[in-house]
């Protein structure tokens, strides 16, 4: 990854991807991908034009608030896997997904799928089990 553990660096780099698409200014490639996912999720907005605000933030469930890092990274993730179709077979059923569900709604859905292997293999201490989560967007793509 390219912030390694820097929290701050990469709550910054959303943020200032952001300011930055507003503003017109040219943008890296990453930092155009960030913009564009942020640029769909309006409820958000307000949230990343503040940096001081999104730099201190906290999301346990104490606070009641879907943490826009971890959802907007989400669907990054999600579109990066498409796109080199890892796992294998990753892409054919994004593009299904999308083709029945439109891309918004279908990536929401197989961000539940990529969360529960996620969760899996952090509570079993093994590795992500990619058959289960390419049987899950399996699903949703019908």
């Amino acid at each position: 990854m390219v912030f390694g553990q820097d929290r701050d660096g990469l709550r910054r780099f959303y943020c200032t991807s952001f300011q930055k698409r507003l503003a017109g200014a040219p943008l890296e490639p990453l930092e155009a991908q960030v913009a564009a996912v942020v640029e769909e999720h309006p409820e958000y907005h307000d949230f990343f034009s503040d940096e001081d605000g999104a730099l201190s933030a906290e999301f346990g469930p104490e606070q009641g608030m879907t943490n826009p890092f971890l959802h907007l990274g989400m669907h990054l993730a999600i579109r990066e896997q498409a796109m080199i179709d890892r796992p294998a077979g990753i892409a054919a059923l994004y593009s299904r997904a999308v083709t029945a569900r439109g891309m918004h709604e279908a990536e929401h859905a197989i961000m539940d799928c990529l969360g529960e292997m996620l969760w899996r293999a952090s509570r079993e201490g093994g590795s992500p089990d990619e058959t289960a989560y390419l049987e899950c967007v399996r699903r949703i793509a019908g």
